[in-house]
């Protein structure tokens, strides 16, 4: 690397795709578990302690920079997601961002905006959808979902069951823009791509854990990954085919200048039997970290390529990638939420979850369906769509 990176990041789990190192500096909250982390490389991790809640990243930003202007003028600036306030913060601190604009992660990811810009692509991918203000919303007879402009972890999707639910919705957010599309029924999946400047890559496609009661109270809430199940349930013509609705999607994306990574999230049909683009995550992934983790150690048994966080630093500082993505094909993660149930989880749970063999990543946030306990598995949890296999329900029992 031919300068220094400095992740800075509200939790430090998402700069953990790689090690920190001479060349790749971490700097976050000050937390139990950022604690072990800067225990282990005390001279690439920089903690910040607050008096009250954690800092976001913009904070973040102007807290380190107080004392360490040389760093700024020195190193490449990497955030998890950029922001037009995190721009703002780099720009008045002297930090060289490298992630992709603000305004195009906006216009790639917002519900309205998206459909304008997939173009041909979303007459493709997408499943039947229309805009318009939630006053003009109709009840057919039929359930449809109803989305935000912005949301993310399903907090702006509405399932739309009766005609009760839309009256609520337009009476109280008459005048919002909503995106309304059919309602699907079948299982969704993931895959992270990078785009570098001649080439997409495309990562390992798992099977998403969505709405998984206790580990969330929201219907639409993406709660894991399982990189063991994507062979169970989708053929290889299947597989082929998000595949390259991947690398059309990332071929837009490189056009439009986007460097780094994104995700789009699918479901399968089962009605009809096509696959459908959820949506487009114009940013890290939030399972990049692990995914990567899992690549390291196929990469130390001798499997070649690029982790999927390594190749997203290398695309942001510009350099032309020729490998492919290291594959996987086993691994989990899953994710309790902040429920109505769930506020904290007891230490001892925690410890049983280790003894279990499973690794474990706390948060220190407060708010609902926030993340609360990352448990990470090196084999898959899930059976079969929306069935957890033996080890998901030891994790769930522990839990509860």
């Amino acid at each position: 690397m031919a300068k220094i990176t400095t992740y800075i990041t509200r939790d430090i789990e998402r700069a953990l795709g790689m090690d920190p190192n001479p060349d790749f500096h971490i700097v976050c909250n000050k937390c139990p578990y950022s604690e072990t982390i800067k225990q282990k490389f005390p001279d690439f991790v920089t903690l910040i302690e607050s008096p009250a809640k954690p800092m976001g990243t913009s904070d973040l930003i102007t807290a380190y920079s107080k004392d360490h202007k040389p760093e700024a003028a020195n190193s490449d600036l990497l955030v998890f997601k950029n922001t037009s306030r995190v721009e703002q913060f780099a720009t008045t601190e002297g930090w060289h961002l490298i992630n992709p604009k603000a305004s195009l992660g906006e216009t790639i990811e917002t519900k309205m905006s998206q459909v304008e810009w997939l173009g041909d692509l979303g007459k493709k991918y997408l499943p039947k959808n229309s805009v318009s203000i939630a006053s003009n919303l109709a009840w057919t007879g039929k359930p449809f979902i109803l989305q935000w402009d912005h949301g993310h972890t399903g907090g702006g999707t509405v399932l739309i069951s009766r005609e009760g639910d839309l009256k609520y919705i337009k009476d109280k957010f008459p005048n919002r823009m909503t995106r309304r599309t059919e309602y699907v029924r079948g299982p969704s999946f993931t895959v992270n791509v990078v785009v570098a400047q001649h080439k997409i890559l495309i990562g390992n496609i798992s099977y998403q854990i969505t709405g998984t009661l206790p580990f969330t109270d929201n219907i639409f809430a993406t709660v894991g990954n399982d990189w063991g199940l994507t062979h169970s349930l989708l053929n290889e013509d299947e597989i082929e085919y998000i595949q390259q609705m991947a690398q059309n999607i990332g071929k837009k994306m490189n056009i439009s200048g986007w460097r780094g990574l994104f995700g789009i999230d699918v479901i399968r049909d089962d009605d009809k039997n096509v696959i459908n683009l959820i949506e487009i995550n114009a940013r890290q992934p939030a399972s990049t970290t692990f995914e990567s983790i899992l690549q390291q150690k196929n990469h130390a048994a001798g499997v070649k390529g690029l982790t999927t966080f390594e190749a997203h630093v290398r695309a942001l500082q510009g350099e032309d990638l020729t490998e492919d993505l290291i594959p996987i094909n086993d691994g989990a993660q899953i994710l309790q939420r902040i429920t109505r149930a769930v506020q904290a989880i007891p230490s001892e749970k925690v410890s049983k979850l280790e003894s279990a063999g499973y690794s474990t990543i706390p948060y220190v946030n407060t708010m609902h369906n926030e993340d609360l306990l990352r448990i990470q598995s090196e084999m898959g949890i899930m059976e079969t769509h929306g069935r957890l296999n033996k080890r998901g329900k030891e994790i769930m029992d522990i839990i509860s």
